[in-house]
Order: structure tokens, then C-alpha cells, then sequence
């Protein structure tokens, strides 16, 4: 997953025409370090229908303030530098739940994009 350092790079990233979704983290954080094994994996899975990229929340702090991004990990899909979904908890997230979340940004941005 590309790691997103700057404010310009992620406003660069999120204005793409392709579904992106920013996975927000930090190195401190026991859930984020959870999805480590898989999120490769998932990434894979949906290799050509998203684009998935990072961004340490302790890097970043005043754009994850601006996203109101207070719990992490939090995924949040953008098109065309507009959020169209996010997937916030204080839970940890399981491999299911992203692919879930995932798959209702698809269908979010298929909806928007093609009604």
C-alpha cells in the first residue's frame, strides 16, 4: 500500500476518477498493526477497482483533523476528491468487515457513477 505523506500528495491522490480508499493509521496502534497480514491480500483482491493508499494519522495530524478521523484504523473512499463512504469504529476491524465496507463502496460509487 502507498504511504501518503503530505497534504498535497493526498489531495493529488484523492482526485483521481478511480474509487480510492485512504486507510488511516499509525504505528502505535495494535488494530492497525492487525491488518497487516491480510490487507495485501485484500488489496489483491481488489486490484483494478480500487486504489488503496495510507496515511499515518500522527503524520498528518491537521487532514485528519480537517476529516474528522478520530478513531483508527478508519478507511474512507473518495472519487474525484469528494468522500463518498467511510468506515469508522473504535472496534477492530476484522478481514470481512473491510471486504464488506469494500464492496459497499463499489456499489456506492457504481450508483453514483453510472445513475
Amino acid at each position: 500500500m502507498v504511504s501518503i505523506r503530505t497534504e498535497e500528495a493526498f489531495r493529488e491522490a484523492i482526485a483521481s476518477e478511480e474509487l480510492t480508499v485512504a486507510v488511516f493509521k499509525t504505528t502505535w496502534c495494535k488494530d492497525c498493526h492487525f491488518l497487516d497480514p491480510f490487507m495485501p491480500d485484500v488489496e489483491q483482491q481488489y486490484d483494478g477497482r480500487i486504489r488503496f493508499f495510507q496515511i499515518d494519522r500522527d503524520e498528518l495530524p491537521d487532514l485528519c483533523s480537517e476529516l474528522n478521523i478520530l478513531g483508527i484504523p478508519s478507511f474512507i473512499a473518495f472519487r474525484s476528491g469528494k468522500e463518498m463512504i467511510r468506515f469508522v469504529s473504535k472496534l477492530r476491524k476484522t478481514r470481512e468487515e473491510i471486504e464488506q465496507f469494500l464492496d459497499r463502496a463499489l456499489q456506492v460509487d457504481g450508483a453514483l457513477n453510472n445513475g
